[in-house]
């Protein structure tokens, strides 16, 4: 397929090899090259368009709210985002056009001025299902975009869709429209980030260490797992964050095994605690775990963080351009070794996972998909990666995040908070 699409020349992965990363501040200011919104843009649209051009497609239709925003440089929130409502065509053109909600598509002809005259529309599906397709709303936007892809030539081309609601798909497929997957293509090109999104992770990371001083500054006993991530999130709002996704608290006997959530328990003196923060600046996301234990700590709390340390630290000395990622996962304990009956059991402990405006983007590193289906690691890159060691006393355990930038020299490391040794939040 010929593309009439020109893309402006694409921003390298910036080498950071030889000097740190920044965390500027939330400002724009004359006397700093800081982050270039104009040219984050025309990167992310330029790393959409080369898939599209390598892939049998004439288009790309996108429904998932992060190809949307990498796409189309839009956001609405979190609420309204994952309606399944939103939608953006991306044609050989290198302009695409939106579907958005009710009156932000005005919003974005105010204020997305590169988005091109006629390409913001309103938009209606059905709210995932809650206005009926009979109304037939979903067969009059398919019409549509049937036009449009006629238009375009490209009309009896397969047409690329990254997610999809079944009745939409059923009635792209009555209309004569050859659908086919291109979620992967999509992953594929958000995998290498340029020089503005690594210095957005860079501040959103910064963020979060700021969170957890103001979280060992409370971590004693009588506070509560819920208390304390009312606070990180009222901080990260303070600071700027544009959405809180989820914290973790996780403490005491609540560590072993690992729940993934929060709860109210009331912290208590020697407990191992625990947090994960996942939280997003201009789109770009953290997930950044630390470990503490609260006035006091044992000495399988010791061993089981010494552990989850070690086996954190090979995979940080590992990952470098040309390294599989299997070789990363080979570094960590298979799933017997640490208490469970197989990988799948374990998923997520011993992890590792690409980070952008998706949590979990390329590359997915874990014993249950790399030793058969190995990634290579690439300049670029930025992902997170987690260990986890239960402590022998049964209850207690160590959880570990670092989130990691990949350079021509190998990685830098975004998140700063001290995680070499166990810290002790407020001694005794």
């Amino acid at each position: 397929m010929t593309s009439d699409f020109t893309p402006a020349p694409l921003i390298p992965a910036l080498d950071f090899a030889n000097r740190q990363i920044p965390a500027h501040g939330s400002m724009g200011v004359d006397y700093e090259a800081r982050v270039d919104f104009h040219r984050l843009r025309e990167y992310r649209l330029g790393r959409a368009m080369k898939s599209l051009e390598a892939s049998e497609c004439g288009a790309f239709l996108l429904f998932d709210f992060y190809n949307i925003r990498y796409t189309t440089q839009t956001w609405i929130g979190g609420a309204l985002g994952d309606k399944m409502s939103r939608y953006a065509l991306l044609m050989p053109d290198g302009k695409p056009h939106l579907w958005d909600f009710g009156s932000a598509s005005k919003h974005h002809k105010l204020f997305a001025p590169w988005l091109h005259e006629g390409h913001s529309h309103a938009g209606m599906l059905g709210l995932r299902g809650a206005i009926h397709p009979e109304v037939g709303l979903m067969k009059e936007a398919v019409s549509v975009i049937k036009g449009m892809l006629t238009d375009a030539g490209v009309v009896n081309d397969p047409i690329g869709v990254d997610i999809v609601e079944p009745a939409f798909l059923f009635e792209m497929q009555a209309q004569g429209l050859k659908v086919v997957d291109i979620q992967q293509h999509m992953l594929d090109a958000r995998a290498i980030k340029s020089v503005d999104e690594i210095m957005l992770l860079s501040q959103a990371a910064a963020m979060v260490d700021g969170v957890y001083q103001d979280i060992v500054d409370v971590l004693k006993p009588g506070i509560r797992e819920n208390e304390i991530v009312a606070l990180a999130a009222k901080r990260l709002y303070e600071m700027g964050s544009d959405q809180v996704e989820a914290i973790n608290a996780v403490s005491g006997e609540r560590c072993n095994p690992h729940p993934h959530n929060f709860s109210d328990k009331i912290i208590r003196p020697g407990d191992q605690a625990f947090f994960d923060i996942i939280h997003s600046f201009n789109g770009y996301r953290t997930c950044y775990y630390r470990t503490f234990s609260v006035g006091s700590s044992t000495p399988p709390q010791h061993d089981a963080y010494r552990r989850a340390r070690e086996w954190m630290d090979l995979a940080i000395a590992k990952v470098r351009p040309g390294v599989g990622t299997d070789e990363v996962a080979a570094l960590w304990p298979k799933a017997q070794e640490f208490g469970f009956a197989n990988e799948m059991d374990a998923f997520g402990l011993q992890f590792g996972h690409g980070l952008g405006l998706g949590l979990h983007e390329r590359p997915i590193i874990s014993r249950l998909n790399s030793m058969t289906h190995p990634v290579e690691i690439q300049a670029g890159m930025v992902f997170a990666l987690e260990t986890y060691c239960p402590a022998s006393d049964g209850v207690s355990a160590a959880r570990i995040e670092e989130e990691v930038v990949i350079t021509d020299n190998g990685a830098q490391v975004l998140t700063r908070f001290p995680a070499q040794e166990l810290f002790i939040a407020n001694p005794y």
